[in-house]
């Protein structure tokens, strides 16, 4: 399937800056678009999205300042570049603050400004494929799964191809991995896919009441049975069944199981009359069920009956690659459900999901995520919003430990955390004070880049890459 190129929107009353921007950008293999002016660019805009908007700042009949805001109300995650006369930066400032991704000075640096619009796209890349992999699941199952690295694409490719196949499968992975959305996409997937699809956690229920919720019983099959009702075999007859956490079930009940999986057929409790059942049965657990049979806690026939397919789901730290679409994904769903415009995580609070262990895995995400939601009150969520666990994450030798620790007493800092090498202490620590100096030298030029180099006694480029190192630029 070819990929549809970047659609760029060039807003600029100047004529010849649009012709260089235009020249600049299809050289780039990106599509563009003019407007004349902020109305012209938003009655484009209305007509159909843009990745990206170049936006100049002062315009007749509409600036560019004004323009995003009518653009954001259209598309409130529209991603916008703006463009200042040279030595009008703090114009852009304020651009900043109302939701552009960034911007540049004319005349431009044609490096400096490829530069700055491969992040814009990036960051667009990142929201392009979580829609694309919102809607995908194998064989256009229907589900919340989410992933682009290498381990979860094993994963889809495994659903599409056993989905149309009626054989058994193991769902193994950490508790939170996601194991039940798995089963659901193998079934939404399959020629079952119009049967009902029945769940049952073997943990969640008492032993005792466990053979009758799966088999169901007949009326007086024990105390309190006051009338007859079938069990969850027969209520996803002509679908799925998911026995998750198969690893709870005791051994006596497995026996009863692996009959039923044997012969295509359950039997009530209290009852002689043998009833056929036609389901497909996928199991999943977080225990390792050959180490169970080696130690006769599990019954190896059955292990080798439900293991017909396994597919095996990694842990969320073995898959950070895909942390940005996960955090994207639920951002955009609790922005929904509680009406706010989050637009993303400061590069901090990132840091420290990345660091994080998450024993919870995806479903401890999407808790933190929503409680950090719940508590912003910026347009990004900031380490402050994260449960103290994540808080802590930060190892005490990285850049964010180091900062905190300069910002009280650079004795503590250079004399703690021996466990370090010296060598990348030192790095570090140089680290931390050159982007502090940076920061404060753009606080005192109001962001003016030029002015910064200036007084910091740098070249405007090198300025450019150093603020590109240390994410100065959102």
């Amino acid at each position: 399937m070819s990929v549809r190129p970047w659609r760029v929107l060039v807003t600029d009353d100047e004529e010849s800056l649009r012709y260089v921007l235009r020249h600049l950008l299809e050289r780039e293999g990106l599509e563009v678009d003019e407007a004349i002016d902020g109305l012209d660019a938003v009655e484009k805009a209305r007509k159909h999205p843009y990745d990206l908007y170049l936006l100049d700042m002062k315009m007749p009949r509409m600036d560019g300042l004004a323009a995003l805001q009518h653009i954001r109300r259209i598309y409130p995650e529209a991603l916008a570049v703006m463009i200042t006369a040279f030595g009008s930066e703090s114009h852009a400032i304020n651009a900043l603050k109302a939701g552009a991704y960034d911007y540049f000075s004319k005349p431009f640096d044609a490096d400096e400004l490829r530069l700055i619009l491969m992040r814009a796209l990036e960051k667009q890349s990142l929201l392009r494929k979580l829609n694309e992999l919102q809607q995908q699941v194998a064989g256009g199952a229907r589900g919340r799964m989410i992933g682009a690295g290498p381990s979860m694409q094993i994963v889809f490719q495994m659903i599409e191809r056993l989905a149309i196949h009626d054989v058994s499968v193991l769902v193994t992975g950490e508790s939170g991995t996601g194991k039940e959305l798995v089963a659901r996409a193998i079934h939404d997937s399959s020629p079952r896919a119009g049967g009902p699809f029945v769940t049952v956690n073997c943990a969640a229920i008492p032993e005792p009441l466990l053979e009758s919720e799966l088999f169901g019983h007949e009326r007086g099959a024990f105390t309190g049975a006051s009338c007859a009702r079938p069990g969850r075999f027969e209520a996803a007859a002509g679908g799925t069944i998911l026995l998750d956490e198969i690893g709870e079930m005791p051994l006596t009940l497995q026996a009863k199981l692996l009959r039923v999986l044997q012969e295509h057929s359950v039997q009530r409790v209290g009852s002689n009359e043998v009833r056929p059942v036609d389901i497909r049965v996928i199991a999943a657990t977080n225990r390792d069920l050959a180490a169970m049979v080696r130690a006769h806690e599990f019954r190896e026939d059955l292990f080798f009956r439900i293991n017909v397919v396994p597919i095996h789901l990694p842990a969320l730290r073995e898959r950070l690659e895909d942390l940005p679409l996960l955090v994207s994904y639920f951002i955009g769903e609790f922005n929904a459900r509680f009406g706010k415009r989050i637009t993303g995580l400061t590069d901090e609070a990132m840091a420290h999901l990345a660091h994080y262990h998450w024993p919870g895995n995806i479903r401890e995400l999407e808790n933190t995520l929503q409680r950090a939601m719940v508590l912003s009150t910026g347009p990004q969520i900031d380490v402050d919003s994260l449960p103290d666990s994540l808080q802590a994450a930060q190892i005490p030798a990285n850049a964010n430990a180091l900062l905190s620790m300069l910002d009280g007493n650079l004795k503590d800092l250079t004399e703690d955390n021996f466990s370090v090498p010296l060598a990348d202490k030192l790095d570090q620590i140089a680290g931390v004070i050159e982007r502090r100096v940076i920061e404060a030298a753009l606080e005192r030029c109001s962001g003016k880049r030029q002015e910064t180099a200036d007084l910091l006694k740098i070249s405007r480029k090198s300025l450019h890459n150093k603020m590109q190192k240390y994410h100065l630029f959102e």
